[in-house]
């Protein structure tokens, strides 16, 4: 009885570092709280998403990718990136008055803690350079993708999210991006373009059917991706409010009115709904749905996540009849979908749910204001993209050799295997190595 008197006395009382700061909010904190570690779960997430889709001699390679990018983009967010972001700057960029997280601590920023603010942030810029990673895979030697994804994390996400997000030039015009549509998924699809681009096709592209090794994999990073998504959209609200349980609930209706979608066209295209298509349908629904998802009803994010599923089937059918190695369809799913979910923010945006009003419901400007941030984003990351990947080639070596690329980049990057058989399947010895000792008093 003692012991609980205390705890309600700390509850009440509050010591230094338990207090909440003027203006923060306890029932909003906890739920950004609950949100970024959502937001952080999309990444490993994402790491099965793909792995699963290459083939097994480059999984373990594949999956690295997004982990690093949990270390390197976010370091670097917390000593430079937030600050480019989100400080007070110019109308193009933040300045460094955040720069090693200075005058980032428990005051308020909006109704939760500044430090809590920058974390969610964070996790949004993470999971972008990840997703762009997914046109890079099984050929991308992992020094040059680690040293792009830190500069890639500064000098591309950071301007976008600030232009955006931070008090920049697009926002100050009335681009709507409630959750990312923009400064994510665009940004990351076309990074993704342009990656695929310079690094050029897979030796086996095109010469031989390159099937995923693991679909189980797949289904189950689309599984805890959309459950993640919550946070994503719902988090973006930045309150325990109306506007989160919006943004929750059209993230729960548009992926399935997708996925409804997608699998009548495979089963009218072939007679066949795959699990694969299944599981990219599910995410294609949930990045058209990113933008608008605090703006548009319910009913219309329906409507939304139903006209989303075409324009990015019809690519990923016709991409595969291109030399364009995007491997993992990222620009299709994420750039392509990205757009359409930005322009039709444009059209359905609606005062009675969101505070802004779309083409459909008197405000024909928003839709210019929507394309001009698109085609803004595009841009500047493709450029920004294309310029980064040229720097890193002249420091270390983009590409994997062709033995490395043949051999699989698990053993050729890594040195280990995502799947051994037998008693081991291939020991790697220097020839320094000396021989194995034999037993004393015994035959070897």
């Amino acid at each position: 009885m003692r012991q609980l008197r205390t705890l309600k006395g700390i509850a009440a009382v509050g010591l230094s570092g338990l207090a909440l700061a003027e203006g923060v909010e306890g029932a909003a904190t906890a739920w950004i709280l609950v949100s970024t570690a959502l937001v952080f779960l999309m990444t490993p997430a994402l790491a099965f998403f793909y792995g699963g889709l290459v083939r097994s001699k480059n999984a373990l390679n594949t999956m690295m990718m997004s982990f690093a990018a949990l270390g390197f983009v976010g370091v670097g967010w917390a000593l430079l990136g937030y600050s480019l972001a989100f400080a007070e700057g110019s109308a193009w960029i933040g300045g460094l008055a955040h720069a090693f997280l200075q005058g980032v601590g428990l005051e308020a920023k909006g109704a939760i803690p500044h430090l809590l603010f920058m974390a969610f942030q964070g996790t949004f810029a993470i999971i972008t350079a990840a997703l762009l990673t997914g046109a890079l895979v099984e050929r991308m030697r992992f020094p040059a993708l680690l040293l792009f994804l830190t500069l890639w994390g500064l000098l591309v996400y950071a301007p976008i999210a600030h232009w955006v997000w931070g008090g920049g030039f697009l926002g100050q015009l009335g681009a709507l991006d409630f959750a990312g549509g923009t400064v994510v998924h665009i940004n990351a699809g076309v990074a993704a373009l342009v990656g695929a681009l310079v690094l050029g096709a897979r030796k086996d592209y095109g010469r031989q059917a390159i099937l995923p090794h693991n679909v189980p994999f797949v289904l189950l990073g689309a599984a805890l991706l959309w459950f993640g998504w919550f946070g994503f959209n719902g988090g973006s609200a930045l309150a325990a409010g109306e506007g989160a349980a919006l943004a929750f609930v059209n993230t729960l209706l548009a992926p399935a009115a997708t996925l409804v979608v997608w699998s009548l066209l495979d089963l009218l295209r072939t007679g066949k709904a795959t699990a694969v298509g299944l599981a990219t349908a599910i995410i294609v629904g949930l990045v058209a749905i990113t933008p608008a998802a605090g703006f548009v009803s319910p009913v219309s994010a329906l409507v939304l996540g139903a006209v989303s599923a075409f324009p990015s089937y019809f690519f990923l059918l016709y991409r595969p009849r291109t030399r364009l190695d995007d491997s993992l369809d990222v620009f299709g799913a994420h750039g392509i979908a990205g757009i359409t979910g930005a322009l039709l923010t444009g059209l359905l945006a609606e005062e009675a749910w969101g505070g802004a009003k779309g083409l459909l419901f008197g405000n024909p400007a928003q839709l210019g204001v929507q394309a001009l941030a698109v085609a803004v984003a595009m841009a500047y990351s493709a450029l920004g993209t294309f310029v980064l990947l040229k720097l890193v080639g002249l420091l270390t070596p983009l590409r994997a050799a062709a033995k490395e690329e043949a051999t699989g980049l698990d053993i050729t990057q890594h040195g280990e295997e995502a799947y051994a058989s037998g008693e081991g399947a291939i020991l790697v010895l220097s020839e320094s190595t000396p021989p194995a000792l034999k037993p004393l008093g015994g035959k070897a």
